[in-house]
Parts: structure tokens; sequence; C-alpha cells
């Protein structure tokens, strides 16, 4: 496979300023014909409230079942970052990059957890899906508890 038109993978990358600024990469499915879960968990996901400007934390998880196409895990890495200076509420981010990764893949199904960290003392978690989980695909459960601080 030829990577001449990949962006990230095997080259030099800034950071992106923002999510806008961000480019993601999609290679082809080595095996569009057979239906399977590809998982991304990115432990260290940061963002800005968009109202005191203060740091928010989370924890994401991605699973989804390509069709033609999966996202260049490079040039995903440099997405998330692109966030760190990017002030949106926890619905916004996590909801957001789910529908990005959707327009640019097309799964079968794609699903998003965001668990974030507290915020004056609650922590939100987001999930959203798109489509329907095809029958007979292995999905392991998501492994991340729920938060509950130090007791």
């Amino acid at each position: 496979m030829s990577t001449d038109h990949l962006r990230h993978l095997g080259k030099p990358s800034a950071m992106p300023e923002s999510p806008e600024e961000a480019q993601l990469d999609r290679v082809p499915n080595p095996h569009p014909d057979t239906v399977f879960l590809a998982r991304f968990t990115q432990p260290e996901f940061t963002s800005l409230c968009p109202v005191t400007a203060q740091p928010d934390f989370a924890h994401l998880l991605i699973d989804y079942v390509p069709k033609d196409w999966m996202v260049e895990s490079k040039s995903l890495k440099l997405y998330f970052n692109s966030f760190r200076n990017h002030q949106a509420f926890h619905e916004a981010c996590t909801v957001g990059i789910g529908k990005t990764l959707v327009d640019l893949l097309d799964p079968h199904w794609l699903r998003i957890g965001g668990y974030w960290y507290p915020r004056g003392g609650m922590p939100i978690d987001v999930f959203w899906q798109h489509g329907t989980l095809p029958d007979g695909v292995w999905l392991p459960d998501a492994g991340v508890p729920t938060y509950r601080g130090r007791g």
C-alpha cells in the first residue's frame, strides 16, 4: 500500500492549533469483506472549559466497525491533541469527534464514550453512537468504570 497520499504517517507533523485545522487521514480497510471491530482508547484527552478556560480531562473510547476505510492512528492522535487549546463543553467535544469520524469513514457502526473527570465536583459522561452494531461482532466491555472518587 502506498502511503504517499497520507499527510502524517512517516512524515514530520506539526501539532494542529485547533480541531478545525487538524487533518485526519484514512486508509483502505485491508479486510472489507470481514466485519470486525477496531477500538481506540485515549486516556489523557484534554480540552478547555468554554466558560472558565480551565483544562478539562477525559478518557475517550471509540469503537467502530469499518466498511471501506479506517482512520490512520497518527492523524487521530494529532486530531485529539488539537483539542488542548479548544474551548468546548464535554458534549460538544465527544459528539463532535464521533460525527467527524463518521463523516470521514462512513463505518457500519461507531460509538464514542467520553468519560470526563469532575468539573465543579460532578463528572459528566457522554455517549454517542451511529448505526446499529452488525450481528456477530464481538464488542468487548468498555472497561471504563464510572467515576468513584477516592472511595
